[in-house]
């Protein structure tokens, strides 16, 4: 095969092929990746549901309607949870912005408003800092919020007069996520006692009834 000439225009040609050949590739992989990530971010959430919901796993758990919210505050999705046939109250997920974009809380409420259980879906917060919002306010931790009730509590850290302890060396982090749970217990007490359209299971088609 005759070797190219190291000419511009060959350099230009040959380039060219190269960035097309890596966006074909680059778009043939994702959509390889689309579909097990999305099973994967669903399958994550639905356990997520189930954690916040269920702190002592105990029952079965199904989500009776799933509702999209924008606020001042940002955008929430509104999950209904029954279990045993009887609702036990809302889990609610928004993302807001830490010390990095994307920290996204999902807290469960109960009927009351009290904290059930929270996780965190996603985060890019510095690791040993930040990153530990995952346990810090989980029950038992220094930061404990489980049983705490958001519209009765100050929910704040120590710093601000709150009565949370925030994440050593990591106020912006503790403060970011106070403020989504806060967030998230407003869009609760919007939605309480709000009919809807059930759902049925977990991600399921909308079907003809009334929750309660």
């Amino acid at each position: 095969m005759k070797k190219l000439e190291s000419t511009l225009t060959n350099m230009v040609l040959v380039l060219t092929a190269v960035a097309l050949i890596s966006a074909g590739l680059l778009g043939v992989m994702q959509q390889l990746t689309k579909e097990p990530i999305a099973l994967i971010e669903k399958q994550t959430l639905e356990n997520g549901i189930k954690k916040v919901m269920l702190p002592d796993g105990n029952g079965t758990l199904s989500v009776s309607n799933e509702e999209k919210v924008t606020t001042d505050n940002g955008e929430f999705t509104v999950y209904t949870a029954v279990a045993d046939g009887n609702e036990i109250g809302k889990a609610i997920k928004t993302t807001v912005t830490g010390f990095s974009p994307g920290l996204t809380v999902l807290v469960g409420f109960d009927n009351d408003g009290n904290i059930k259980g929270y996780e965190i879906l996603k985060h890019s917060e510095t690791p040993g800092l930040g990153a530990k919002v995952d346990n810090w306010f989980q029950k038992g931790q220094k930061g404990d919020i489980i049983g705490k009730n958001p519209g009765d509590a100050k929910f704040k850290v120590r710093k601000d007069d709150g009565e949370v302890d925030a994440i050593t060396a990591s106020t912006i982090t503790s403060r970011a996520f106070l403020k989504a749970i806060k967030a998230e217990y407003d869009v609760f007490m919007q939605t309480k006692g709000k009919k809807t359209a059930k759902m049925d299971g977990m991600t399921g088609a909308t079907v003809k009834s009334e929750s309660k």
